[in-house]
């Protein structure tokens, strides 16, 4: 009778964490973007993780009922995994996972000791959280222009922008390019100053055949839900190759503890808990595979769309490997060439509709509008358009029609 019990009771326990899992992953496609619910009627929407989840449920399943049963929730067996699973993808000696991506900049800058009076050249094209990261710790962020051709930060403008009071430079690979690392990297060497990589959008790329999160000292990465490489929920990590630096990140993100009531340094609290972690571990190993499908579809948008009215992107140059996290596309009439694909079911979105230096969170720069005039021509003209794993040929086809048929008069 007792060994009845005990059966019953573990696969009701089974039942009901095999539920959880499943439910997580169900609920998931839409529920995580409500940004995305407007669009669950729309041919094609802008973004949709289905397939990607669905291909790989059972081990996503297997990963959360690893957690549940393991009833160890915070810095166990599957951070430390993740962290050993990404180092290794990246080619890094160390991945110190965290909070998020902001925290992952933020820690880094704070290890560094960058703070008041100090400066941070940063892009003025790029999301908010690379200059939040700066802004926390009472540093400036000071905004270089990107070339309009790859969105990234000019490297021959850093120069102009050095003062004596600028520490480090913070290169982002914005919509999954990887930026010119090496002239960067020459600039900084001459004027002594830490690079520091912005990789929350480009899991995966590559700059003369290194992978992004080796190409500077540390590099701070996203795992958002929809990143190429997202998690169930917030979550983020580090790269170096650096031993000392290592140990400071492992430290900070706890608040400032190797050892538990030990703190050495005024640390915060930012890890990556371990659902996240099983589910990031899971994800990992068709990662590279992912990328390559996103790279397919950019291509056959690039070689078949045929408008006057759009500018594409680039491919990528032969010294990179693009991941195509975002496919920004720039026309002088994007109110007309929204609607339109709207109109048609056509999931679309803008990254990023206003500038950082005209954000009222950044009124205090006293920046003016028209001082940094390509960031916002690329706020005003810039349209994102779906590209993910998992769309179909018939999809790809009727976007690449649509975007080819458009015309604003």
């Amino acid at each position: 009778m007792g060994e009845n019990k005990e059966r019953i009771e573990r696969e009701e326990d089974n039942i009901s964490i095999e539920n959880i899992a499943n439910k997580m992953i169900k609920s998931y496609h839409l529920n995580s973007f409500p940004e995305l619910c407007k669009e669950n009627r729309m041919k094609i929407p802008y973004l949709s993780l289905e397939i990607m989840h669905k291909e790989i449920a059972g081990d996503i399943n297997q990963a959360i009922k690893r957690v549940v049963k393991a009833n160890d929730y915070i810095l166990s067996k599957e951070c430390a995994k993740f962290e050993e699973d990404f180092s290794n993808f990246c080619g890094s000696k160390y991945a110190i996972g965290c909070g998020n991506g902001l925290d992952a900049l933020y820690i880094i800058l704070k290890s560094l000791g960058i703070g008041v009076g100090d400066e941070v050249i940063v892009p003025s094209n790029t999301y908010i959280a690379t200059a939040l990261a700066v802004t926390y710790l009472g540093a400036k962020p000071i905004f270089v222009e990107p070339r309009i051709d790859t969105f990234n930060i000019n490297s021959s403008l850093i120069e102009a922008a050095i003062t004596a009071k600028t520490r480090a430079i913070i290169a982002v690979h914005l919509y999954g390019k990887a930026a010119e690392m090496e002239e960067i990297n020459f600039i900084a060497n001459k004027h002594n100053l830490i690079v520091i990589e912005d990789s929350a959008q480009a899991h995966g790329a590559r700059r003369l055949g290194k992978r992004v999160g080796t190409l500077a000292l540390a590099s701070g990465f996203s795992f958002y839900p929809g990143k190429n490489l997202g998690a169930f929920g917030d979550a983020g990590a580090i790269t170096t190759n650096d031993d000392a630096l290592a140990e400071k990140f492992y430290a900070i993100r706890n608040y400032g503890s190797r050892v538990k009531y030990i703190h050495d340094y005024v640390g915060v609290n930012s890890r990556l808990d371990e659902i996240q972690a099983a589910i990031l571990s899971a994800k990992l190993p068709h990662l590279d595979r992912w990328n390559t499908e996103r790279n397919r579809i950019a291509k056959r948008i690039i070689k078949e769309v045929n408008n006057p009215y759009i500018t594409l992107p680039k491919e990528a140059e032969p010294e990179s490997y693009d991941v195509w996290h975002i496919f920004a596309l720039m026309c002088d009439k994007r109110i007309e060439l929204e609607k339109y694909l709207n109109d048609n079911g056509i999931g679309t979105n803008k990254h990023y509709p206003k500038p950082i230096h005209l954000q009222r969170a950044y009124s205090n720069l006293e920046i003016k509008k028209g001082a940094l005039p390509i960031a916002e021509s690329i706020s005003e003209n810039e349209l994102s358009i779906p590209l993910y794993y998992g769309m179909t040929n018939s999809q790809i086809d009727f976007l690449i029609e649509k975007l080819s048929m458009f015309t604003p008069y």
